[in-house]
């Protein structure tokens, strides 16, 4: 940068002044501009293919040349080598940055990792997780929400502490991101991926995107996690323990410009298909599903799952396509897991808007249908949605305290979850699901 002296008795003019001034700050303005950033940011894992491998995915602003993790149990004395792939915002300005992912495979059972990533250009701090216990036959521990924005973020100092803590084996983040993440040219996802780092980059964080993931044709979601599969992590399924998880995207049936609910409708029920056959879930019996955007509601608005004909329960079209519920009802899946509304709410077990309870006494004991939850009160600027002054008989519990719910599969027919709200410091809601055996349902 050039220096600029000032000798003798007489001052400048004005305007060779200002040319001075003009050219000092063009010269910081060019210095800026031509800075190169090699840092790495936005640190998460997930899990590869096979459930088990992990994959570490990060953002460089420029391009490094290189994507390295190195890792080790005692000593970081490992190192595997992955890819970066161009990303561009698809704002005015077009904004550009790297995505790195660097696949570490062949992880022991039941182990603690360190590990750090980027390049020879800069290297991230020390990072640790734990690989899943060998087999099927072991207790999963998942934290899951959606609805989790850069603002209002209430939840998720708390998730941070028990991430880092070892209370969970994963995350699964069901829709919404940011709130959002393509606002300011992508700054608003750079920021979330920076906030979510302390969780996402100890445990697996899994996802599936939500309604406020949509602009350009859901890129930034598409880019910037790393989910397994073929399919842009739209749908996808995972083994943890005994649970079988589908995740599958109910943006496809609100977003159909993009890409319509058919290829993602016979995935489904391809990966049903699989699942229940017996051999297989006979190691995985329990069958969750996830997505955003609910069948039931008891919300007060406008949202889909206020109306009966919900497109993701009967499908779309005239005759109706596509619907899930029936699907759901004939593999026989537990539990339907959903987010958007600004709520946290447990049904009964339900089909068709009846309540098919195991028992009077006893409800998730056996149950005849899936049993709904919505867990979308993570925190975000939208705030609360309210409820249905009068609470529908099929609406088992609900709160609109913002939290966040923990899941537990214990074994082949006990499962455990808890709503922990933030604005009760407590688990204010709890149940248990008993099921003897797992099968298709049949409607007395």
């Amino acid at each position: 940068m050039k220096k600029y002296h000032y000798s003798g008795n007489k001052l400048p003019n004005s305007a060779t002044l200002i040319f001075k001034i003009k050219t000092i700050i063009n010269d910081k303005i060019s210095s800026v501009e031509n800075y190169v950033e090699y840092q790495p940011e936005q640190i998460h894992l997930s899990l590869s293919n096979n459930g088990r491998d992990m994959v570490v995915t990060w953002s460089t602003p420029d391009s490094t040349g290189d994507s390295i993790v190195e890792y080790g149990i005692d000593k970081i004395n490992l190192e595997a080598i992955g890819k970066e792939t161009i990303f561009v915002d698809g704002g005015p300005e077009k904004r550009k940055q790297e995505i790195h992912r660097v696949l570490l495979p062949n992880l022991k059972p039941d182990t603690v990792y360190k590990y750090r990533c980027g390049g020879e250009k800069g290297w991230s701090p020390v990072f640790w997780f734990k690989t899943f216990p060998a087999g099927d036959d072991w207790i999963p521990s998942i934290a899951i929400y959606g609805d989790l924005g850069n603002k209002e973020a209430l939840s998720l100092p708390y998730l941070q502490k028990e991430a880092q803590n070892g209370v969970y084996d994963a995350v699964l983040h069901i829709g919404d991101f940011a709130y959002d993440m393509e606002t300011d040219n992508g700054g608003y996802g750079d920021e979330f991926m920076r906030q979510i780092e302390p969780v996402a980059a100890y445990l697996p964080y899994m996802t599936s995107p939500g309604n406020h993931e949509n602009a350009y044709n859901f890129s930034h979601y598409k880019e910037r996690f790393t989910m397994p599969g073929d399919n842009q992590g739209l749908y996808y399924s995972l083994n943890i323990g005994p649970v079988h998880f589908l995740f599958f995207s109910s943006e496809l049936y609100y977003y159909t410009e993009y890409l319509g609910p058919e290829k993602q409708y016979e995935w489904i029920i391809n990966d049903l298909e699989e699942a229940t056959k017996p051999e297989n879930r006979a190691k995985h019996p329990w069958i969750i599903v996830l997505a955003h955007r609910p069948m039931y509601c008891t919300s007060f608005n406008s949202d889909d799952c206020t109306f009966k004909n919900t497109k993701t329960r009967v499908g779309l079209g005239i005759p109706r396509k596509y619907g899930l519920e029936s699907v759901f009802y004939k593999y026989g899946v537990d539990m339907e897991i959903w987010a958007h509304e600004h709520t946290y709410e447990r049904f009964y077990p339900l089909y068709d808007y009846k309540v098919y309870n195991g028992s009077m006494d006893e409800p998730y004991v056996n149950p005849k249908a899936p049993i709904h939850i919505i867990s979308g009160s993570a925190g975000c600027q939208e705030g609360h949605d309210q409820f249905t002054p009068k609470q529908p008989s099929y609406s088992a519990f609900r709160t609109r305290d913002y939290g966040y719910t923990r899941f537990k599969a214990y074994n082949h027919t006990h499962l455990y979850l808890e709503q922990v709200s933030i604005n009760a410091r407590k688990v204010v809601d709890q149940f248990w699901v008993v099921k003897d055996s797992h099968k298709p349902y049949t409607i007395l």
